[in-house]
């Protein structure tokens, strides 16, 4: 059977199917969200001093490096235009076991990092009213995305973008006063620093950096998830993911070269001191702009934080989803609403609510959710570049391969997030090994029952 699908409209969904109903405008909202368009601010102090003071420069490499991500998965959402996104793309350009592999280990991301976004509003909320628990926050937050994701994807669509209109508003007010400030009081740090370094320039310590800037991007392959529920086809989504992405770069370059220039610590002493880097961002908004910009800021991420756990928690459903349909995940999570997985969103959201509740009620619950969150979604990257190679080199299922689309860029794809891993923690590298070990597991069981059946 052909993976492709054809183009259609709007129409009611039949039993077991995703309603189209989604537009380019909702994949950017989905896409935008998940990633947040101040998504560089809790990390500002870190990328700063592990850069040297480059940290502009650092995220222009990073978007294209991301690029190359981006490219591949505009080339297989073509391909197979199914919900599954990457868990489809394998099954298309490597086989069915390598495809259950990308899911099992894209479900690693997108089922914890919604609980980070969810702690981290559950924990700003706690700090505007201390009198009630941050778990209780980060648990309210889940009831109320999860709400509005089974409401439909279309209404949720639309409150989303409201509030990616207030972030983006917030992101402008930012960039407003910097402008203001640099043009009355001058810089901290010379114009060309953010490119250059504070201190010198060092490629090694930018690359370091990229390693950590390119987790802020996670999240816009999300848009491949609602392949079946858009009008107008799969370039539709191809276009959304690659929009996406450019914007994407555009804030984090023109709001952490604001930043930057604005910093009153230079990059070394925020190495020497990494109590102060966390802080670094909305420091700098405070001494430069004022308290009320600081606050602002603040409540701005609060809500962008839930809403891009709602963007993250409607990506897993349909993941879940899509591999319940090809009865890789139990029956139950395929079963469909109006055209609404709920089944699997409850599922999804059960999990996340665990994993932030729990994270909540500890001290030290931020830290071990974050640094287990990236190896899912890197090991499903690594294997949608290999998808692209697999085919249209190896299988050669759309003619004649262009060897720079199909081999080049995403071999450069794949050493890209290699490196990234090589970078990543060593919790997260344990983590992620042993949540492929579980994969392989549970692929080999469901591989021994089938044969068991055929038998």
């Amino acid at each position: 059977m052909s993976v492709h699908s054809t183009e259609e409209g709007e129409r009611p969904a039949e039993a077991g199917e995703l309603r189209r109903s989604l537009g380019f405008r909702d994949l950017v909202v989905y896409g935008l969200l998940f990633i947040a368009p101040m998504a560089p601010v809790g990390i500002f102090g870190t990328l700063d001093a592990k850069s040297h003071g480059a940290v502009a420069l650092v995220y222009l490499v990073a978007t294209a490096a991301m690029a190359f991500t981006a490219l591949s998965y505009a080339q297989m959402v073509r391909v197979a235009p199914q919900a599954g996104s990457v868990f489809a793309y394998a099954r298309a350009g490597l086989g069915e076991g390598a495809g259950f592999i990308a899911g099992w280990m894209a479900m690693l991301d997108y089922l914890l990092i919604p609980a980070v976004a969810y702690l981290f509003s559950g924990i700003a909320m706690n700090s505007l009213v201390p009198s009630v628990s941050r778990w209780v926050w980060t648990a309210l937050a889940v009831v109320i995305t999860t709400a509005l994701n089974l409401w439909g994807v279309r209404a949720a669509a639309r409150v989303g973008f409201a509030v990616l209109a207030m972030e983006i508003g917030v992101l402008l007010v930012f960039l407003v006063s910097a402008v203001v400030v640099l043009v009355r009081d001058g810089t901290q740090r010379d114009w060309l620093s953010p490119l250059t370094g504070d201190a010198g320039f060092s490629l090694s310590a930018v690359l370091s950096a990229v390693s950590v800037a390119v987790l802020s991007y996670l999240g816009f392959d999300a848009i491949a998830a609602f392949a079946e529920e858009v009008t107008g086809g799969s370039e539709k989504v191809a276009r959304a993911v690659l929009f996406c992405l450019a914007l994407a770069g555009v804030l984090f370059v023109a709001q952490t070269y604001s930043a930057a220039l604005l910093e009153p610590v230079p990059s070394a002493r925020l190495a020497a001191e990494p109590a102060k880097q966390g802080s670094a961002f909305y420091d700098t908004v405070e001494a430069s702009v004022g308290t009320w910009l600081h606050d602002l800021v603040a409540a701005s991420k609060a809500i962008g934080a839930a809403f891009a756990a709602l963007a993250g928690q409607a990506a897993a459903g349909r993941l879940v989803f899509a591999m319940a349909r090809e009865r890789r995940l139990p029956k139950l999570l395929s079963r469909t609403q109006s055209g609404v997985p709920r089944a699997a969103l409850l599922g999804a959201a059960l999990v996340t609510l665990v994993a932030a509740v729990w994270a909540a009620r500890r001290d030290d619950g931020m830290d071990k959710l974050v640094s287990v969150v990236d190896m899912g979604a890197l090991t499903a990257f690594l294997l949608l570049h290999a998808s692209v190679i697999g085919w249209y080199v190896v299988r050669q299922r759309e003619g004649a391969p262009d060897w720079l689309r199909h081999l080049v860029l995403p071999l450069l794809g794949g050493t890209v997030i290699v490196a990234v891993m090589w970078e990543a923690t060593r919790t997260a590298q344990v983590v992620g090994f042993v949540w492929l070990v579980l994969g392989v597991g549970v692929l080999m069981v469901q591989g021994a029952e089938r044969f068991g059946r055929a038998g």
